[in-house]
């Protein structure tokens, strides 16, 4: 495509996209006026084809992680830093706006705040859920993040991350990329250190939501369903967070 001809190709996309949005791109254009961005004097239209070619989709395209981006040719580091940020910035305005009403009182709100940290990212992370005294979330906060399987924890990371928003207490959340939301053992040793952590700083520890292919598990409602409760208690709607005497995480 002669240059004329391209910088004409990409302003009669962008001037439909400014008339319409997206409705009536084909997959391969929506992916195009994205690479406009990342690729300012090249035909992107081969690149766009060949993405959907290896991903399948113009949403796996923006599941993948950078190394798999990568390894399609034609793909460079702005090309995958702009394609995984896309997503990124879309599951941070969408925090943003939960956080603004959010309160957490009980496991299933908890559990439904958590499963919208993570989306189908195929990195694990570790957040942390600062609450004010009546159960308010504060701020969402990533606190770690690396491989598949593993990811660094620092315990002065997630205590530093719950004082900068001045949490009166804290629920944490981590992801299962292709696993299972099933607390390991791994996960429950980590939860009793941090635990001890931010109680040393007299932040309480909420619970530990475990998150894995649209599924949460409460680690403190886990704990709980292999004890006895009290009779009559309902383990989904106890409420906790708010004040001295509310169920916490407690170490078993």
């Amino acid at each position: 495509m002669r240059q004329q001809e391209h910088e004409g190709h990409r302003d009669r996309m962008r001037a439909r996209f400014a008339q319409g949005g997206l409705a009536g791109f084909a997959p391969h254009e929506t992916l195009e006026l994205l690479l406009f961005y990342a690729i300012p004097r090249q035909n992107v239209n081969p690149l766009a084809h060949r993405l959907l070619s290896r991903f399948g989709s113009v949403d796996a395209v923006l599941r993948a992680g950078a190394d798999e981006l990568a390894q399609v040719p034609g793909v460079g580091a702005h090309t995958a830093a702009l394609l995984t940020l896309v997503p990124e910035l879309a599951r941070y305005a969408e925090r943003e706006r939960k956080s603004a009403r959010a309160i957490i009182t009980n496991y299933r709100e908890a559990k439904a705040h958590c499963a919208g940290l993570f989306g189908a990212r195929p990195q694990e992370a570790l957040y942390v859920i600062s609450l004010d005294i009546q159960g308010r979330v504060l701020h969402d906060s990533q606190a770690a993040a690396g491989t598949l399987d593993a990811i660094p924890i620092y315990p002065r990371t997630v205590v530093a991350c719950a004082m900068r928003h001045n949490a009166h207490a804290v629920v944490l959340a981590h992801n299962h990329p292709g696993g299972v939301a099933e607390p390991s053992d791994a996960d429950i040793r980590v939860t009793d250190i941090l635990r001890d952590a931010l109680a040393a700083v007299d932040i309480r520890l909420m619970d530990h939501i475990v998150c894995a292919d649209g599924e949460c598990v409460s680690l403190a409602q886990w704990r709980r369903a292999r004890s006895a409760p009290p009779a009559g208690r309902d383990r989904e709607d106890d409420p906790y967070g708010q004040t001295e005497g509310h169920e916490q995480l407690e170490p078993k």
